[in-house]
């Protein structure tokens, strides 16, 4: 019994709600993108794509749960935290929208356009599997400031800031569990302090919602309709089928495979910051090979190591919730019961636990950054916040029936809407925060010939689309004015280092 409960903590329950809410909002977005956008059979969503998607999120939890044991028999330590695991967010997008959706419309072969998008995810498997080999050393290369500022912007912009809207949205809700939240997690005097505080939140925010009646029977008979046992099958013919056919689609999956790499580096520096010192290597590898075992059973979307360990970590979870998350995952896949239990339990109730998260992931920056690289954390927001202002943008003229094309950045302009701004700084974020946060920080202290050379790379990414631009090319004519800033930038670089050697008394970095 004791070597049970070594494993499995208070603070799990908290951890573990917080992050199935995330995955199964994953789920659910997924599903509804398939239904009612794309207009995706059922039968594949949720007899193939559904269960796969499910099997490989767990693949994954076992995998952390496994490393987190590992690290704690290594260490000696007990306090050891797990790694969260889940699906790619931005993959869901990506593949629906680039892949799965254009295909599906063109040929209108539902089987053909589920093949095109098991081979991009194996690609993205792929990347992750052979960047498993250089991760320790980007990481040894990127300043930890750089990478804990980069993941500060993720976690506040793409995690926190649309729940804190949908809280806004309900506030005789969102409001209390908010409030709980700082009582008992950011304040050091608990109310209700003998109740796990992640089951006070649910049981608090569920009860505020029917009570107001913003839950419906209607919703829970519907989801019933959901039931069903579909286990996951192996798509071998389909992923060799879809080979031949995949090419033009994977243009797409470089940048976003970079991006997942980039989160994982970033994730994995977050969790050594906290005192959870993951091997790179390990982590990586099987990101990877989750992936790829999960596109065989049918799931189009990668996995990832999720965002939020210094949040659960706060929260004291230990190495179970993250092997419950990955075990409730593949139960609610396998029977299709992800739509019944948001039926009963509101997401609202559970969104707030999503703003801790992302405030803490922004927090730790803050916390770990020396005094003089405080301007990188703000440097490195500045693609996020472009990302989430054009993604809030495009979907505003979406609804209203136009494009930003169509309207004329002109005329956006002219009411105080930038919008080649946005998607010049806003396409590629991960990376291009990446990028400014180290030009920043390699100014800051001086070190030009390091500075050049992220210019310079800069400017290949530039090249290719990569970053500053919406689809990915070879010499857009809109990125080349981004390739000629960053080689200017590197040149200047080097200008500064060759009148700071002229100076040996100031004992210039290099």
């Amino acid at each position: 019994m004791a070597e049970t409960l070594k494993y499995w903590k208070k603070g799990d329950w908290a951890a573990y709600f917080g992050l199935l809410a995330n995955n199964l909002t994953n789920l659910l977005t997924m599903v509804s993108l398939l239904l009612f956008v794309v207009g995706f059979p059922p039968e594949i969503i949720y007899g193939r794509i559904v269960p796969g998607f499910g099997l490989g999120i767990f693949l994954a939890s076992c995998s952390y749960f496994i490393f987190g044991r590992m690290l704690m028999k290594e260490t000696g330590r007990t306090d050891v935290t797990a790694l969260p695991s889940g699906p790619s967010a931005p993959s869901i997008f990506t593949v629906t929208f680039l892949v799965i959706l254009p295909v599906f419309k063109t040929t209108n072969d539902a089987d053909f356009a589920f093949s095109i998008a098991l081979v991009w995810c194996l690609f993205e498997a792929f990347i992750l599997i052979v960047g498993a080999f250089l991760g320790d050393t980007l990481r040894r290369i990127i300043p930890r400031t750089v990478l804990l500022s980069c993941l500060s912007g993720l976690g506040l912009l793409l995690l926190a800031m649309n729940p804190m809207l949908q809280s806004f949205e309900t506030p005789v809700v969102a409001f209390v569990v908010l409030i709980i939240i700082f009582l008992n997690w950011f304040g050091k005097s608990p109310i209700f302090a003998r109740i796990p505080t992640g089951f006070l939140l649910l049981a608090a925010g569920t009860i505020l919602a029917w009570s107001f009646g913003l839950q419906s029977p209607e919703a829970i008979t519907a989801a019933l309709q959901t039931l069903g046992f579909n286990p996951p099958e192996v798509h071998v013919s389909s992923l060799i089928s879809g080979i031949p056919h995949a090419l033009p689609y994977l243009a797409s999956a470089v940048p976003l495979g970079l991006a997942n790499y980039i989160f994982d580096l970033e994730n994995i520096e977050s969790a050594h910051a906290a005192g959870d010192p993951y091997k790179t290597r390990r982590v990586m590898l099987a990101n990877g090979i989750s992936s790829s075992i999960g596109a065989f059973a049918g799931n189009p979307y990668p996995v990832t190591v999720y965002i939020g360990h210094a949040g659960w970590k706060s929260m004291g979870a230990g190495l179970g919730y993250t092997l419950a998350t990955g075990t409730s995952m593949l139960i609610i896949s396998l029977f299709g019961i992800g739509a019944l239990l948001l039926a009963v339990i509101p997401v609202v109730a559970i969104v707030p636990i999503l703003v801790y998260v992302g405030v803490v992931t922004a927090n730790q920056v803050v916390r770990e950054t020396p005094k003089i690289e405080v301007p990188v954390i703000f440097i490195c927001l500045f693609p996020w916040i472009a990302n989430w202002a054009l993604s809030l943008a495009n979907n505003v003229l979406s609804a209203a029936g136009t494009t930003g094309q169509a309207v004329g950045a002109q005329v956006l302009a002219a009411k105080g809407v930038y919008y080649n701004g946005l998607v010049h700084l806003g396409s590629g974020a991960p990376i291009s925060s990446l990028m400014w946060g180290c030009l920043a920080i390699f100014s800051i202290k001086n070190q030009p010939i390091r500075a050049a050379i992220a210019a310079v790379i800069a400017s290949i990414l530039s090249l290719f689309g990569i970053i500053h631009a919406s689809t990915v090319g070879f010499a857009q004519p809109a990125s080349m004015q981004f390739v000629y800033a960053y080689l200017m930038v590197a040149t200047l670089f080097i200008i500064k280092y060759l009148m700071d050697r002229n100076k040996p008394q100031e004992n210039a970095a290099v």
